[in-house]
């Protein structure tokens, strides 16, 4: 018998591996709760997260941007170790968090001490990355740089109105670049290394640092053509295709159109001119309320565990808005879908239901996931116009003096998704237009997935979502509040 050859043990090799870093991320900006949130995530991937700035930290992980008052709020402290620690903005966290292990620092994830490396340097500069996408950055409803965006929006606009959808998205794409920035633009060359600037936006930005104002977006206001455009575009139901028909045939007014014998208006443009009044004036907080009052009621005497939400730019922390926006389903699957045409004939019963156009649920699973970008979902849907008592607001209407109707007319749209699609609807319908954009941009370019109002699919596999924390999750981005989305 043959004995077997002992196998002999290949010698071993002492494993070493580099320590841990010990992370401190900073309450400043980033707010308490969230920095708790944070600190689990991190905890959970096997990450060492201190909750005291001490000597021990490696890494500091900030979310103010504004280096000079970072640096001194952590010179203020008792660290001693400073000079050694890596000062990092957020996106070093969030590398890390996708990867599921410490990455390597670059620059790019490095807040400078500006003010140690130049005394004497009054314009703040660009200290860490600004993402090309919306959607990994924070934009609230204060923006530094009005001006400018103000311009870009004219200028996005006029494309849009002459049908030139890249010049369009490119300005809308500056702007939102601007709106995000904790700082005001002073010269150019703090512009240089942001996202999204094209030589057009720098010249526009370079025009007004220099006069104040831009001689191009100047002489956009002042034509006769994108003044009537415009002016046609801001009636319910008038597109820019249509628009551009009526003053092809030389009107040049609401009397020249509605005087015209061969122009025929739809529904919605009838509406949109009888109204017009109303719905082309700001909608205030207190009246969105006062209409999700009434809505509620409406949903909860048909289904009183219904769940309605106000989604559009009131979620986002607007004070005003051109219209209302809910999304409002069951927690039972299936039983959404006679939801909206009850609500439409209670609305009727009450006799403020003003306009509806109702459009059925053409949802069908089977034809996801699509590759097509459609504006609008497939849920069922409907667009009203309601009136709105005085007395039903909270310190009563915006209306002028002369107005003693004691009404007016808002613009209301409701959508009405299956529950298990909520998450999804709930992220497309609050906003911003650039940010969803963005965000869509960002899984199909960066993640190969595809995102819209009604799912979100790695290749073809659905990834289910409850919250629209979990689509972040999916999608390996940090949560962004809705009232960070104002892109």
């Amino acid at each position: 018998i043959l004995k077997k050859k002992k196998r002999e043990r290949e010698p071993q090799v002492k494993k070493t591996t580099a320590p841990l870093p010990k992370l401190y991320l900073v309450e400043r900006k980033m707010g308490r709760s969230r920095r708790s949130f944070l600190t689990e995530l991190a905890r959970s991937k096997g990450f060492i997260v201190e909750d005291v700035l001490s000597d021990v930290v490696t890494h500091v992980v900030s979310e103010d941007s504004q280096a000079s008052s970072l640096w001194a709020w952590l010179k203020g402290g008792p660290v001693k170790n400073l000079p050694v620690m890596h000062v990092l903005d957020i996106s070093w966290f969030t590398d890390s968090m996708r990867e599921g292990k410490p990455v390597a620092v670059e620059t790019r994830h490095l807040i400078q001490d500006t003010l140690a490396a130049s005394p004497e340097a009054t314009t703040p500069t660009p200290v860490s990355t600004v993402s090309q996408y919306a959607c990994q950055r924070r934009t609230t409803t204060k923006n530094n740089n009005k001006i400018f965006t103000d311009a870009f929006e004219v200028l996005a606009e006029s494309h849009e109105l002459n049908d030139m959808e890249g010049p369009c998205l490119a300005f809308r794409r500056a702007a939102s670049v601007l709106k995000s920035l904790p700082w005001t633009v002073q010269n150019l060359r703090v512009t240089e290394d942001l996202p999204c600037l094209g030589e057009h936006s720098m010249c526009v930005i370079e025009e007004i640092l220099q006069h104040g104002h831009s001689f191009e977006v100047e002489k956009i206001l002042s034509d006769e053509r994108y003044q009537i455009l415009k002016l046609f575009t801001s009636v319910f139901g008038v597109g820019p295709k249509t628009a551009e028909k009526w003053y092809r045939r030389g009107l040049r007014s609401f009397s020249d159109v509605l005087a015209e014998p061969g122009i025929r208006l739809n529904r919605m443009q009838q509406s949109g001119f009888l109204h017009y009044g109303d719905i082309s004036r700001a909608v205030s907080k207190a009246e969105a309320q006062a209409l999700g009052n009434i809505i509620d009621e409406a949903v909860r005497a048909i289904t009183p565990d219904a769940i309605l939400t106000l989604t559009g730019g009131f979620r986002r922390g607007k004070d005003f808005g051109h219209d209302v926006d809910f999304i409002v389903t069951t927690p039972q699957l299936g039983k959404e879908e006679r939801l909206l045409t009850s609500v439409i004939d209670r609305l009727k019963q009450q006799g403020i239901l003003l306009y509806c156009e109702y459009q059925a649920s053409t949802f069908d699973e089977s034809k996801l996931p699509s590759h097509r970008f459609e504006a609008m979902d497939h849920f069922a849907k409907c667009f009203l116009i309601l009136r709105l008592e005085d007395s039903q607001v909270e310190g009563g209407l915006q209306t002028a003096e002369e107005d003693r109707r004691g009404w007016r007319a808002v613009r209301v749209d409701l959508v009405s998704p299956p529950v298990d699609r909520y998450a999804f609807t709930l992220l497309g319908w609050s906003g911003s237009r650039q940010f969803e954009r963005d965000l869509r941009r960002f899984a199909r370019m960066e993640r190969r997935m595809l995102l819209d109002n009604h799912a979100l699919y790695d290749k073809t596999k659905f990834l289910a979502a409850t919250t629209e924390k979990d689509i972040f999750a999916h999608l390996g981005l940090e949560y962004i509040e809705p009232w960070q989305r104002n892109a």
